[in-house]
């Protein structure tokens, strides 16, 4: 029996042995859980000092892991494109000017005209950008999920008691922050859930005693959603703000004067300020201050409709036939036409498997009892409409919904609460089966590991990285022509650089069949050139001898 094996058997054996020592035997280890329980009730008490706390675990449990995890090689596109971004604030711009060979240097979700820049939000490759100053830019993603666990656990702090935030913010560590691809990639994620916890952390907080600094970090979140998942956030802010103004002009509401001095004039100049930024952003990549580059790259890019429900576009002829096939047919083929409940139920079910897995399944048992929680109504009509809104695009990934980790964590914690207070005969069954999800989560943790070390993910990138550290150590600038075979997967991409091309120490280019390489090799003709064959295994890097010039 091979290791994975071994490990997925070991854990369905923990599924099954723990619920039935919880129904049998509810009362096992009782006197070690009251104590960390007891010194738990207590630590939690120290609000601040949990939020710092659970940052700092975030980050020290996560350097602890890296013998077995190390810092992540970038795999998919989407991830290359925000390391650009990162690499261009680095350098102190938003855009790079255009490049005279950018045929040869196109690639997936970057523009290339009017400026060489990532297509995705500036908020991802800020974070990226911070990382790369502080020596590589995985330490910005490191801070940024950090962050998020502190953002989370102040935002449950405002909606559940001490100890519960407390509990929340380990099973958001254990969960999400230390072993998932939020943490270990490159696709972010982090940003957009502290958004959106600054959000949703500061409404009970505005309500219950209206201070400007509540009212500047739900400006704050929104400001971060905005330049990290704009139209995802919409949908999220959109119940907040509605209860915001229901609020405000109930009988429970501020005084007018109090109300505009504390949060609408704080709020509006932080959003002002986020508006004219993202104004200024657009203008600087694409030319114009209304223009996205997301919104540029789908018009002369993009093939797949944004939205279920409009008409498949017809298909687009490229440059190179990397870019055929994934266009044209691989995102058909990932993402196919359905309809929106169909497309519901495949999205809950992914959000299910990132954000809540096996163990945190069991407090669900209680959810008909948080739909009658009056507080807690508002988080459960934010999920449905933000769940509406990610059923109605085309594409999707759990990161789309970071924006609702707060919310979500809220609503399982408070499914917890009510789960522990039931009991079977006088049998405190609902405490036991508590104890019984914090032991699950604690109990993937190594499971996932050790997963991950069996089988690293992207053997193909780490060896892009190998061939990267060696041409690093050849003397003089490299040139790099990548060709592809006609059965290559698009998926497996090599043709991604940085910021400068003139200056950089490598530049990655397409060797693209029919195209003559003259102009390129001209260009560059300060550098050595190879010839890398990617559809080989092992992939193959030679000097170029003038055999590939195609005309």
């Amino acid at each position: 029996m091979n290791f994975h094996l071994s490990l997925r058997f070991f854990i369905f054996f923990i599924l099954a042995a723990l619920p039935c020592l919880a129904w049998f035997v509810p009362r096992f280890g009782d006197r070690w859980f009251r104590r960390v329980e007891g010194f738990g009730t207590r630590f939690a008490r120290k609000k601040g000092a949990v939020v710092v706390s659970i940052a700092l675990a975030m980050v020290l449990m996560r350097v602890a892991l890296l013998w077995a995890m190390p810092i992540p090689a970038r795999c998919f596109h989407d991830e290359a494109s925000y390391l650009l971004a990162g690499d261009t604030f680095a350098h102190g711009r938003l855009a790079n000017p255009p490049q005279p060979m950018w045929l040869f240097l196109e690639t997936f979700h970057v523009l290339q005209h009017p400026t060489y820049a990532s297509i995705y939000p500036p908020a991802q490759g800020g974070i990226l950008a911070f990382g790369q100053v502080l020596g590589n830019p995985w330490i910005g993603v490191l801070l940024s999920v950090a962050a998020m666990g502190a953002a989370v656990t102040w935002a449950m702090q405002g909606w559940l008691p001490p100890r519960w935030a407390l509990v929340g913010g380990v099973l958001l560590v254990l969960r999400i922050g230390l072993i998932s691809y939020w943490m270990n990639s490159y696709w972010g994620g982090a940003v957009a859930a502290t958004g959106g916890a600054l959000v949703i952390g500061a409404l009970p907080r505005i309500r219950k005693r209206l201070r400007l600094g509540d009212a500047v970090l739900m400006a704050l979140g929104a400001a971060l959603l905005a330049n990290s998942r704009p139209l995802e956030g919409l949908i999220f802010c959109a119940p907040v703000a509605a209860a915001v103004i229901a609020w405000l002009f109930s009988k429970q509401g501020p005084a007018a004067a109090v109300a505009l001095r504390r949060m609408i004039l704080p709020i509006a100049v932080v959003l002002l300020a986020t508006l004219g930024f993202m104004a200024y952003y657009n203008w600087r990549v694409t030319g114009s201050a209304l223009l996205f580059p997301e919104a540029l790259d789908a018009r002369v890019s993009g093939n797949r409709p944004l939205f279920l429900w409009q008409a498949r576009k017809p298909a687009l002829r490229y440059n190179n036939a990397q870019f055929e096939d994934y266009y044209n047919v691989v995102e058909y083929r990932l993402y196919p036409q359905t309809t929106l409940v169909r497309s519901l139920v495949s999205k809950s079910h992914m959000l299910w498997v990132f954000f809540v897995g096996g163990a945190l399944t069991i407090p669900l048992v209680a959810f008909p009892w948080v739909l009658k929680d009056r507080r807690m109504r508002l988080l459960v009509v934010q999920c449905v409409i933000s769940g509406l809104g990610l059923a109605a695009v085309s594409w999707f990934f759990p990161h789309y919904a970071a924006p609702l980790t707060a919310t979500l964590f809220i609503l399982l914690v408070q499914a917890m609460r009510h789960l522990r207070l039931w009991k079977v005969h006088r049998r405190p069954l609902g405490l036991a089966l508590c104890r019984v999800v914090v032991l699950l989560t604690v109990a993937r943790v190594p499971y996932v590991v050790g997963y991950q070390v069996k089988y690293p993910e992207c053997p193909w990138s780490r060896e892009r990285t190998g061939l990267t550290r060696q041409l690093e150590a050849t003397p003089g600038k490299q040139l790099v022509l990548v060709r592809y075979g006609p059965q290559h997967n698009v998926a497996i991409e090599w043709v991604y650089n940085g910021a400068d091309l003139n200056e950089a120490k490598i530049v990655w280019a397409r060797d693209i069949p029919g195209q003559d390489l003259e102009p390129l090799l001209d260009y560059y003709r300060d550098r050595k050139v190879w010839v890398l064959d990617a559809d080989v295994s092992p992939v193959q890097l030679r000097p170029y001898d003038g055999g590939g010039t195609h005309r």
